[in-house]
């Protein structure tokens, strides 16, 4: 399998370093400011080769990104974030040019798979008044965003999952919380790795639920496992439709 990598930032580098080890070839390397990239632009010349391309660029080139690739009718896995807002308009265009897309704010298959036994559990606890839950996310000390998205997906499930909880804080609590109130905390410091826990206390136990990434290569071979997946596919497709194929 031959896959494009459109940004050769952390993340490009990291899937290039593992591509190979799943059987797949890294035939274009885009990217308009990274030196080793060997091209500065997408173009059908650069995707000539690609079975699939992998966009880890930025928010504000992403849309054009994918419209260019559409049009070249290259299937496409997303895990740059911030064009939500225009998702309806990305999918007009994945079905007006007849291919394939796959996106997600997290790729790593750890973390999916947490959501998923996050969703059992709070479903499970959710029928024991007893039980309040919290959520708590570390990160190391250059990380810019507080909190986490994967600790607001989580806490989004919890609100489903938790007859209780009908609102997130995850903002400064000067005050005593309220029982429909599910409070997330982060925390950044050092070189902590990406921590999340969800933990279910009661009067008398407490059952947490931990998820730690120990570097970036889980997000690449989780984007990696979309490129295979997506392979041959057409639609418009999040990283929870390949989850639910693959476990489910």
């Amino acid at each position: 399998m031959r896959i494009a990598l459109i940004g050769f930032g952390r993340m490009g580098k990291a899937i290039a370093r593992l591509a190979k080890n799943q059987g797949m070839e890294v035939t274009a390397k885009i990217d308009p400011i990274v030196p080793e990239a060997d091209s500065r632009e997408i173009s059908k010349d650069a995707l000539a080769r690609a079975d699939v391309c992998i966009d880890f660029s930025q928010p504000d080139t992403v849309l054009e990104n994918i419209k260019k690739v559409a049009g070249l009718k290259k299937n496409i896995v997303v895990g740059t974030t911030g064009w939500y807002d225009n998702s309806e308009q990305v999918k007009k265009t994945v079905e007006k040019e007849g291919i394939g897309l796959i996106y997600a704010s997290n790729f790593s298959l750890g973390v999916n798979i947490f959501f998923r036994i996050v969703r059992d559990a709070a479903r499970k606890i959710g029928r024991f008044p007893e039980y309040d839950a919290f959520v708590l996310e570390k990160h190391h000390n250059k990380k810019k965003d507080s909190p986490s998205g994967t600790a607001k997906i989580i806490s989004e499930i919890l609100l489903d999952g938790l007859p209780a909880k009908k609102k997130i804080i995850d903002s400064k609590l000067d005050r005593q919380i309220s029982a429909d109130e599910l409070h997330v905390t982060s925390v950044r410091a050092g070189s902590i790795p990406g921590t999340h826990v969800v933990g279910f206390d009661s009067s008398v136990d407490t059952i947490e639920l931990r998820h730690t990434a120990r570097s970036r290569d889980g997000f690449a071979l989780g984007a990696l496992q979309a490129a295979k997946w997506i392979a041959g596919k057409r639609g418009f497709y999040s990283v929870d439709d390949m989850m639910r194929e693959i476990i489910e």
